[in-house]
């Protein structure tokens, strides 16, 4: 299965944006139409335009065009546009009549069912225009003044056009030469774009090209000078110095003690950085139980490679390579954290959950661009969700994004359970969106929630206790042979306690009421306050005594203790 169909939305998934689309939708950047069984394309392409300009003036990432809801009062009527005739041809149609060719993200068909009918909605996702370029439609540009299509306005052709980025990995290093460059490291970007591009023909064409007529055609050359992304991809690490701030990777290991015990320093090429770092890494064999069906344990590697892969290689794209910080790889016993200069463009990681997300730029656009034609990140911004997923897969901890610092993304990877309550909910609820296995792991790692994500995993009955105190539910088996949180904050049965005080009185002959405290006290969930304990305690001891299996030695509650009914002590 390749790797858009494995990250290809699923209908509840897109039926979740829909919905968020019709209850928080903003007039210049969502547009509804009915478009029962033809809609014009001139009209499309004029939407096109408009809403992406719209989108990067709003500094959104996107915005869609809506077939099959009404406009007026936002009812999901259902669409039969392009129904038979299909919908790809349509993104190769709209870029002939577009700025730079553009085109839609995507173009997603959802099924929703309204009043227990099945309705065809077609969603348009439309890129923002690109950064100081103005989205056209056969050279008019269009904007949105509320619901009405117009042309945009010159203060806001003059407001994209004047948008300037600057590129670090476009700029050239005016000392570096072709012979400074790595020529395995070149060959292996030669044979990477070729497998990558998959095309007998482009792979003939690259081999009659001359080293400097590849790396032209992948703009790492520019007028003939090389760029920082050629330097840093496929640079020799002996002239490293012409860089103004010099690009490096560290690994170290730290012990139980959370000491350095080994460490590397790894320099350019980075197009071969992750995989002569990763022949450092130890990546013990785990074993655990994911679930209670099977008495045998599961045998997997601490990490998928493929996931360390994918974050270095998105350490190595979205650097802030200005600050002259180094990339990190800290190796601890049960986990793997990554380290890189910059701030997370998203500023969280909940929006690249989203299966809609696309970003609107990137820090280094010419690398980003470079390493996605070298097939060493994705093209489609799923890489973070498919890490996501594939953790989620293998029922471990889903990584932590700390954003504290402005001036860094460090990312954890977890190598062990950390609550086999979260892996067994997992296993008996594979259905479960990404979005809602960040919120379950949220709580058995202890962040804190809002009250609608509580009151959406209580309705789920993923989750018990009260706020804040609120841990994962899940039934775990004694085989498992480790004592969990979820003993200190789930209740047992009755019958346990009950059990518990029957032995007690069978051993002593008696107890006071604090004799009984004592035993039951520290056994009753933490999450209970003391008065709590308190009221179970009193209703276990009632209730025992009306089905007559305890009794007091005196009607003076002073000096009263606890016994066994006889009775009851004879067929005990």
């Amino acid at each position: 299965m390749d790797l858009w169909m494995e990250n290809k939305p699923s209908n509840s998934e897109l039926c979740t944006v829909l919905d968020r689309l019709i209850k928080n939708w903003e007039t210049e950047v969502v547009e509804f139409k009915e478009a029962g069984k033809d809609y014009d394309k001139n009209k499309i392409g004029q939407y096109f335009s408009a809403i992406s300009n719209e989108a990067n003036l709003k500094s959104l990432q996107h915005g869609w065009l809506v077939f099959g809801v009404r406009n007026k009062d936002k009812e999901i009527v259902g669409s039969e546009y392009r129904n038979s005739k299909g919908l790809d041809a349509l993104k190769q149609e709209i870029s002939i009549g577009t700025t730079g060719g553009i085109s839609f993200i995507e173009i997603y068909e959802v099924f929703p069912v309204v009043k227990g009918k099945k309705k065809r909605v077609i969603l348009f996702q439309i890129p923002s225009a690109t950064t100081a370029t103005p989205t056209g439609w056969y050279d008019h540009f269009y904007g949105r003044n509320g619901e009405s299509l117009g042309a945009l306005s010159v203060e806001e052709i003059d407001r994209i056009r004047g948008q300037e980025k600057k590129d670090w990995s476009k700029q050239t290093i005016p000392e570096a030469k072709l012979e400074h460059l790595n020529k395995d490291a070149i060959l292996l970007a030669r044979n990477n774009y070729k497998k990558k591009m998959n095309k007998s023909y482009i792979s003939e064409e690259v081999d009659r090209m001359t080293d400097e007529q590849f790396l032209t055609k992948l703009k790492l050359i520019i007028d003939g000078k090389i760029t920082n992304a050629a330097m840093l991809l496929l640079g020799n690490e002996d002239y490293d110095y012409l860089f103004k701030t010099v690009p490096e990777a560290s690994w170290r290991v730290f012990d139980s003690r959370n000491e350095v015990s080994d460490y590397e320093i790894f320099k350019i090429p980075y197009i071969t950085l992750s995989e002569r770092l990763f022949g450092k890494i130890r990546n013990l064999t785990y074993r655990y139980m994911p679930n209670q069906l099977t008495l045998f344990p599961t045998e997997t590697k601490q990490y998928d490679m493929w996931i360390l892969r994918e974050l270095l290689n998105n350490c190595i794209a979205h650097s802030e390579y200005t600050y002259g910080g180094r990339i990190y790889l800290n190796e601890y016993e049960d986990k793997i954290i990554l380290t890189n200069p910059g701030s997370f463009l998203p500023g969280k990681i909940e929006p690249i959950l989203d299966p809609a997300y696309n970003p609107p730029f990137y820090r280094n656009q010419l690398l980003a661009e470079t390493m996605v034609k070298l097939n060493m990140i994705d093209s489609q911004s799923t890489g973070i969700r498919r890490v996501f997923r594939i953790q989620k897969e293998r029922y471990f901890p889903l990584p932590d994004y700390d954003l504290s610092n402005k001036q860094q993304v460090r990312v954890r990877i977890y190598g062990k359970i950390l609550d086999e309550n979260y892996s067994q909910i997992l296993f008996k609820n594979p259905d479960f969106d990404l979005e809602t296995v960040f919120l379950i792991d949220c709580v058995q790692k202890g962040i804190k929630i809002d009250k609608a994500a509580v009151k959406y995993l209580r309705k789920l009955k993923v989750i018990e206790g009260k706020m804040p105190n609120i841990f994962l539910s899940a039934t775990i088996s004694e085989t498992l042979g480790e004592k969990t949180q979820y003993v200190k904050n789930k209740a047992f049965d009755d019958k346990y306690y009950k059990d518990l005080v029957v032995k007690y009185l069978e051993q002593y002959g008696k107890a006071k009421k604090r004799d009984i405290r004592t035993l039951l006290w520290d056994k009753l969930p933490e999450v209970m306050e003391d008065k709590q304990k308190e009221d179970k305690i009193r209703n276990l001891l009632s209730s025992m005594r009306r089905k007559n299996i305890i009794t007091t030695d005196s009607s003076n509650k002073q000096i009263s203790s606890w016994i066994l009914v006889s009775k009851f002590k004879q067929e005990g």
